[in-house]
């Protein structure tokens, strides 16, 4: 029942394959000028369920089967075609180059790009809408901060959650409550069934026991900490104590997943470091003419258990300051710029990868003098040391400004309820969905 569905995203992955199925069917029919024959729609349907997985894949990396893409949004409409554009690619490269089939449909492709366009959007845009219809669970929220508003204006802006915070309880602006004037009635007034919480709230110990008659009302009680979570992918940062680190946060982890997850950085980093070999060269003789200097650089940033690492990079400014920009002192090269925009500047860090001091996937290691100034600034921020940094992370693909350069107090906050997040629940599934949005956007040149 919670907020969004977990099966939801299998939904709309069925659906995907379903009207791509139905739009082969629709191509042939058009391309034919008749209904097609069994025995020719089944010889069509062999290779393209091939391309349908690779083009749910491409769906996946375009983040279609996450909650923004349940609500229409403005991109939506270029996002789904410029990916069917690329799928239309795919297809081509299939056929044409992988001619296992025997098959070469030119105009097949053509009519069929169009027709899946037409009903992809048709299903994602019109039927989906109508499927999320659903009788909404009155709620009440009770909690503080800027955090408890975040989830409240989230999830009643929300058709596909089915959950309605029909009253809310700011603890910030009324820490002593009357418990009959200010739940028990309002529950009954309103119709609530959920009420949503923290339980070890310092100002909600007094009254935890009257709570526990309302188990007889068949009132059910939901963790603010989970529902945050679920909505925001991410950890409502400003509100957590030491027991949350306790009960949420181990250390240790299971040995299968530590190796997985090296064995999956040294297949990745070794043969990419041994191709970035060849563009060496050619950044050599750019730097040597257009910026002068030295061509790397070794950072030192704070790494897993708070050792200091030295990262290797190929320099992108005209000095650098313990990793801080400082504009008056420090710009970026003609050549870094370049660089940067592409993320040329880190391919050496394969070589730390290797080397094992980061990883591929994981919080990204911050400089040292920025950590002792977040430290003192941001409770709890040593956490993210616990385990070993990374060149990409949850933070990286999903926090839409984040600090670059400079010392930013409050967007770290924020960077940093990503990668709690991320250490909390981390897994060989989620390192590989930050490397498939990472791909995305190298390829879309959209990160810095």
């Amino acid at each position: 029942m919670l907020i969004l569905n977990k099966k939801e995203p299998i939904l709309l992955f069925i659906g995907d394959i379903f009207f791509l199925t139905i739009a082969l069917w629709l191509t042939l029919a058009i391309r034919h000028s008749q209904t097609p024959s069994w025995e020719v729609f089944i010889e069509h349907l062999i290779p393209f369920s091939f391309l349908f997985l690779i083009w749910t894949l491409s769906f996946f990396i375009a983040g279609f089967y996450e909650r923004k893409a349940l609500i229409n949004h403005r991109n939506f409409f270029s996002d789904v075609i410029q990916t069917q554009i690329i799928n239309s690619i795919i297809a081509i490269i299939f056929f044409y180059f992988v001619p296992i089939f025997g098959l070469a449909p030119k105009t097949i492709i053509f009519i069929y790009l169009i027709v899946s366009l037409f009903l992809i959007l048709l299903w994602r845009v019109y039927i989906i809408p109508s499927l999320g219809i659903k009788k909404k669970v009155e709620a009440l929220l009770i909690g503080r901060g800027k955090e408890m508003h975040q989830l409240e204006k989230e999830v009643n802006n929300n058709p596909w959650y089915n959950l309605r915070f029909v009253l809310t309880i700011d603890l910030d602006k009324n820490p002593e409550i009357d418990f009959q004037k200010d739940i028990l009635n309002p529950v009954y007034q309103h119709n609530i069934s959920t009420i949503v919480l923290d339980l070890k709230d310092d100002l909600l110990k007094d009254i935890v026991p009257n709570f526990y008659n309302l188990i007889f009302s068949k009132i059910k009680f939901l963790d603010v900490y989970k529902i945050y979570e679920d909505v925001f992918s991410r950890i409502p940062v400003s509100q957590i104590r030491h027991d949350w680190f306790l009960e949420n946060i181990n250390s240790s982890q299971q040995n299968i997943y530590i190796i997985l997850k090296r064995v999956m950085d040294l297949m990745i980093a070794i043969p990419l470091l041994i191709i970035s070999l060849f563009i060496y060269p050619i950044i050599f003789i750019l730097m040597y003419f257009f910026d002068k200097g030295k061509m790397f650089y070794f950072p030192e940033r704070v790494g897993k258990n708070n050792s200091i690492i030295k990262l290797m990079k190929l320099r992108t400014m005209t000095r650098m300051d313990n990793g801080i920009w400082e504009k008056d002192k420090n710009e970026v090269t003609k050549l870094g710029t370049f660089l940067r925009k592409y993320r040329i500047d880190e391919l050496p860090q394969l070589w730390n990868v290797i080397k094992g001091n980061i990883s591929l996937i994981g919080p990204r290691p911050e400089f040292i003098f920025a950590v002792e100034k977040y430290e003192k600034a941001i409770p709890h921020y040593g956490i993210r040391h616990l385990i070993k940094p990374g060149l990409s992370g949850w933070a990286q693909i999903y926090q839409k400004e984040a600090p670059h350069h400079m010392v930013d107090i409050e967007l770290t906050k924020e960077k940093l309820s990503y990668d709690l997040f991320y250490i909390k629940n981390r897994s060989i599934f989620i390192d590989l969905k930050i490397a498939l949005k990472t791909i995305k956007i190298l390829l879309s040149r959209s990160g810095s």
